[in-house]
């Protein structure tokens, strides 16, 4: 008998329910072409942008995926979810929301929740903190991705650690 896949969800408080008090959670922002990553710390105060990955086959990305949450002893994964301006569902939200139950079901996978998490304008968001720091337009193209990641995952860590679900 296969083993269930880990749950996924894009409830806060069901995502919660499901970790440890506290650990280091997994933040990605999918992009077409390149999947930013970031991590926060154990206690949920902070979210860092990590590496962006160039995206390919899956199997390659949920490998990739593996040996940073091993890495890091990540407990939960948050990922972007794309939603319209409206808070409707486009085929971006869409093929997030494959990704998300693909990485949850893989054999050799995490096993970890996922928490799909509405991302919009954390790209912009991003875009303008790193026009804050004097980022070079090259710098940004390279960054942009991971630090989406990271405001992305600040907005779940904000959520989780404060309890308001």
């Amino acid at each position: 008998m296969a083993p269930a896949a880990a749950l996924v969800t894009e409830d806060a408080g069901v995502f919660r329910d499901a970790l440890p008090e506290g650990g280091v959670l997994l933040g990605l922002d999918l992009g077409s072409k390149t999947i930013g990553t970031a991590l926060c710390d154990a206690g949920w105060s902070f979210a860092t942008a990590g590496k962006t990955l160039p995206k390919g086959k899956f199997t390659r990305d949920k490998d990739a995926l593996a040996a940073i949450c091993k890495d890091r002893s990540a407990v939960g994964i948050v990922i972007g979810l794309p939603l319209n301006m409206d808070g409707s569902a486009g085929p971006r939200a869409q093929a997030s929301r494959a990704f998300a139950r693909n990485l949850a079901a893989a054999q050799n996978g995490l096993g970890l929740p996922v928490l799909l998490w509405d991302e919009r304008w954390s790209t912009a968001s991003a875009e303008r903190d790193m026009i804050a720091q004097d980022m070079s337009r090259g710098k940004r193209a390279e960054r942009i991705d991971s630090h989406a990641a990271a405001v992305i995952l600040q907005g779940a860590i904000d959520r989780l650690a404060g309890g308001i679900l």
